[in-house]
């Protein structure tokens, strides 16, 4: 009885497989999302200072004025161009420039009698990451250059306080680091959900669930194989998408066990399909199941850890969360891709989506097993 069973999801699953494979549309969103959009992720959606332009307004024209502009320099920085101070409010207003920094009149000479004169940063915040980041950045070349040429030496005075700043996992703080491996698992969420769901919405618009349900199988059969089969596709995508996009193309170094990330891509899949599983049973077309996935799935992402950590969500929220298989799953991804955990650090996250997946996987295959008997009624 049980090989029976075993027989008859593997067969329906390969059937699946070869309907997926004359889905071109379907075909081409998993291909699309594992390679172009991962790289489109990583390179675009950048989180650090680079070739920020700016201005001067050299009202001073003085040495310390000079050494100042001097000290903007690339990649951080385009090179500085000087400008009038009547043109600041159109430039600024054309988005020619992020920054303008207009250093006033006698600016040397207040700094060197110890008047404290003040320089303007004018900033456009609708380039929010590099206004955020360059600010600060500019803030201290400003504090830099004048502290040399008060000191006439190359030499900043020696500080009070001695900072050793060590950056772990990504010593350069780049960006593409973080988002191309969150951008993959961004697309697990997706194509688990939308495969699976699909599966099932296209047996009841093509007529063929009626087929089915004349066959000896039953509706737990046909659930597992759309699960299974469609998990295969994906977990295949990951792997190679892992190797081909963010270590080939993209340079990303990956810090843990690949085979391990893996097993546990695989267990989370069984939770992501089943919710496709699940919206199927509830959506009657392609369209609906796309709106219910809007509903669901962009939560999950944005709440899951992926985009934004946990510690800076309000605690009613960071506690609902932990209830989401996709809280657990971004945790170990990062664990093990970013700073080489093994299992012996992440098997709490394995167990916690295991467990809660095949509770949710139990839920939706009640479900459908509810629903198709009613169809068949």
């Amino acid at each position: 009885m049980l090989m029976r069973k075993l027989s008859n999801i593997y067969w329906l699953g390969m059937k699946e497989l070869r309907s997926l494979s004359r889905d071109w549309v379907l075909l081409g969103l998993v291909i699309y999302s594992f390679s172009l959009a991962v790289i489109a992720q990583a390179q675009s959606n950048s989180q650090e200072l680079h070739n920020a332009s700016i201005a001067i307004v050299d009202e001073d024209h003085s040495e310390l004025s000079r050494r100042i502009a001097q000290g903007f320099l690339p990649p951080y920085f385009k090179t500085p161009q000087y400008i009038d101070e009547r043109d600041v409010d159109r430039l600024m207003n054309t988005g020619q420039y992020t920054f303008v920094i207009d250093i006033p009149p006698r600016f040397e000479s207040d700094v060197l009698g110890g008047r404290k004169p003040t320089i303007q940063i004018i900033v456009d915040a609708t380039a929010m990451i590099q206004a955020g980041i360059g600010s600060s950045y500019a803030e201290q070349i400003v504090a830099a250059e004048t502290a040399k040429f008060v000191s006439r030496s190359e030499a900043t005075p020696t500080p009070a306080v001695t900072l050793s700043l060590r950056i772990a996992f990504n010593p350069n703080v780049t960006t593409a680091w973080f988002t191309s491996v969150m951008g993959i698992i961004s697309s697990v969420n997706m194509l688990a959900i939308i495969l699976a769901g699909a599966a099932i919405v296209r047996e009841r618009e093509h007529g063929t669930m009626d087929h089915l349900l004349v066959m000896p199988v039953t509706p737990f059969e046909i659930a597992m194989s759309k699960i299974w089969a469609n998990a295969l596709v994906i977990t295949i995508a990951v792997a190679l998408s892992l190797f081909f996009v963010v270590q080939r193309l993209l340079h990303v170094p990956i810090a843990g066990s690949i085979p391990l990330f893996m097993v546990g891509v695989m267990i989370y899949l069984f939770f992501s399909t089943a919710i496709g599983i699940f919206l199927a049973t509830i959506a009657r077309t392609m369209p609906q199941l796309g709106l219910l996935y809007i509903l669901v799935a962009v939560p999950l992402n944005l709440l899951s850890g992926a985009n934004t950590p946990l510690e800076s969500m309000p605690p009613f929220l960071r506690a609902v969360m932990q209830a989401s298989p996709s809280t657990h799953f971004v945790a170990f991804a990062q664990g093990i891709l970013y700073r080489g955990a093994g299992f012996d650090v992440v098997w709490p996250k394995f167990v916690a989506v295991g467990l809660i997946g095949g509770l949710f996987l139990l839920v939706a295959l009640l479900r459908f097993r509810r629903v198709v008997a009613l169809s068949g009624g």
